[in-house]
């Protein structure tokens, strides 16, 4: 049988809005039970339509009823109906059960009417369109997706990324990073959120786990659940440890994550930018995992305090400055990485802690001062001279004996 030129427009309708046709058919059984409502029913009364696509004019209309207990709970006697008349009609039915009756038939609407149905189908496909929306990018949520630039307003950035447009705030940026308009850019999906004027997706260039999805994506071994990413410690724009291990005998997971000369890896950084990236192998034994993490720094000993996850690390004097890094950032980034609050110990048992990290270099020069402040003064002879009406000069002559 033909499909008639009314359902065809339907689902060309439905097509063009990405809507399931059955949608778009319920905002038009909406609309025109609206519409015989305003015509030839009441207020408050629910209509319900049953649309023949065949030929329009012979759509049914039914009013439904709400099955209350007794009298006294019926509120709105035109959508509410007792139990004992509505067995009258259902011997079966029960309280909480509809009762539904057949309208008589009007195929001719007003004007204000057919106004009404427009309005309700307009909104009605906007709400469906919304609403598929939010399921979609839902269901993406925590995934990476590729998007370009469409407009910067103020500090946020404006990405699309398809059928919609993402929002990237400030803290989702990466402080060193220059964004323009047409910009191609690879987004962490961070969340999801529903609002009047339809789902708000927020997006991340910032989240740590832009990494993961990046490595995801490059690398086949993570994707078979062969190697996984165990733990990930970023500072956006500068430098990320990753943390990798093996589920099959013989994998090497640092290897797979970097690929055949680097190829992996570089694909990653790539879209990051100026940031590096360590890649360190993952160990269920603490003192191994914080070896690892703070390569390639040399390690001598390891002290752990599992009372206050504090973990005392002593290295050679010309490893002191490795491990720390500069500006305290590779101690820094391997106490985020395993948990443990990491302390960097001289031979001198000088200690460093990741939060004085970056005090190293300070510390040197201020030993050198005080090697030049004990000099031999012994032998040194002062001589000053008084004059007038001028600032006094003072001469300092230093004579070291030599033995």
């Amino acid at each position: 049988m033909p499909k008639s030129p009314f359902l065809d427009a339907l689902e060309q309708l439905a097509d063009e809005r990405g809507l399931p046709v059955e949608t778009v058919i319920g905002t038009v059984e909406s609309a025109l039970a609206a519409a015989y409502r305003k015509d030839y029913g009441e207020p408050g009364q629910v209509i319900r339509a049953k649309l023949n696509t065949d030929d329009l004019t012979k759509t049914e209309m039914f009013q439904v009823f709400e099955v209350i207990a007794d009298d006294e709970e019926i509120e709105e006697p035109a959508r509410q109906i007792t139990l004992t008349e509505a067995q009258k009609k259902d011997k079966k039915i029960e309280v909480g059960g509809e009762i539904i009756e057949k309208l008589p038939h009007h195929a001719d609407f007003g004007r204000i009417a057919a106004q009404t149905a427009k309005q309700v189908i307009i909104q009605r496909i906007a709400e469906a369109e919304r609403n598929m929306l939010y399921d979609e990018f839902k269901d993406k949520e925590g995934e990476i997706v590729s998007g370009t630039i469409q407009q910067i307003e103020g500090r946020d950035v404006v990405i699309n990324i398809g059928k919609m447009n993402a929002i990237m705030l400030p803290p989702d940026q990466i402080h060193n990073e220059r964004y323009y308009i047409g910009q191609r850019l690879k987004v962490y999906v961070r969340g999801v959120e529903e609002t009047n004027r339809g789902p708000k997706v927020l997006v991340s260039r910032s989240h740590p786990d832009l990494i993961k999805g990046l490595f995801t994506q490059e690398v086949p071994e993570i994707q078979a659940e062969t190697v996984s990413i165990e733990a990930i410690s970023r500072e956006p724009g500068s430098r990320t440890k990753l943390a990798v291990a093996a589920h099959q005998d013989g994998l090497d997971p640092v290897g797979s994550c970097v690929g055949q000369r680097g190829i992996r890896v570089q694909a990653v950084l790539s879209e990051l930018g100026d940031e590096k990236i360590d890649i360190i192998l993952w160990d269920d034994n603490p003192k191994q995992l914080i070896m690892n993490a703070l390569s390639p720094a040399k390690v001598e000993e390891i002290n752990l305090d599992e009372e206050n996850k504090t973990a005392s690390i002593k290295v050679p004097d010309d490893q002191v400055s490795l491990a720390i890094g500069r500006s305290g950032q590779n101690v820094r980034l391997a106490s985020k990485l395993t948990g443990w609050n990491i302390d960097i110990l001289k031979e001198e048992n000088a200690t460093k802690t990741s939060d004085e990290a970056g005090s190293a270099e300070e510390d040197q020069e201020n030993l050198q001062n005080e090697d030049l402040s004990e000099s031999d003064t012994s032998n040194v002879e002062e001589v000053s001279e008084d004059q007038e009406g001028e600032d006094q000069v003072d001469e300092v002559t230093e004579e070291k004996k030599e033995e």
